[in-house]
């Protein structure tokens, strides 16, 4: 008697069903662009992929830090590090941790047109971040 489907054999619909809903997702990559200091005299750049942790999201990826104030001598002073954003379940706030040149920086903030918060980093005041996430 025969049910459709030999005996030890998977209708090709089915295989691909399978191979879909157990592939590995692909990563969403975004790129942060910010201000920082009290006449947003830096600018931030990151471009961050997509881990999961749980039920919030997290980014991570490399940033340059430009200093494009216009006390600048020779050219823009850079500092390059490593950002880790967490997005709050509804994205309306916002967490990260930086590693700039060394120094162990933190960051929360809410959204209005831009993610607002300061950034705190080890023996320095706070300063504020604008964040836009692209």
């Amino acid at each position: 008697m025969q049910h459709g489907m030999a005996s030890g054999r998977i209708a090709p619909q089915l295989l691909a069903l399978i191979l879909f809903v157990w592939s590995p997702q692909k990563s969403l990559a975004m790129e942060l662009l910010g201000q920082a200091g009290v006449l947003g005299e830096w600018e931030l750049t990151a471009n961050v992929t997509e881990s999961v942790s749980g039920t919030r999201k997290e980014f991570s990826g490399p940033l340059l830090m430009r200093h494009v104030g216009i006390c600048t001598q020779e050219g823009p002073e850079e500092r390059a590090g490593e950002i880790h954003v967490y997005l709050g379940p509804s994205e309306s706030s916002l967490s990260a941790k930086l590693l700039v040149e060394g120094v162990a920086c933190t960051y929360t903030a809410q959204k209005t047109h831009a993610y607002e918060g300061m950034m705190s980093c080890a023996g320095r005041a706070p300063v504020p971040l604008l964040l836009w996430l692209k």
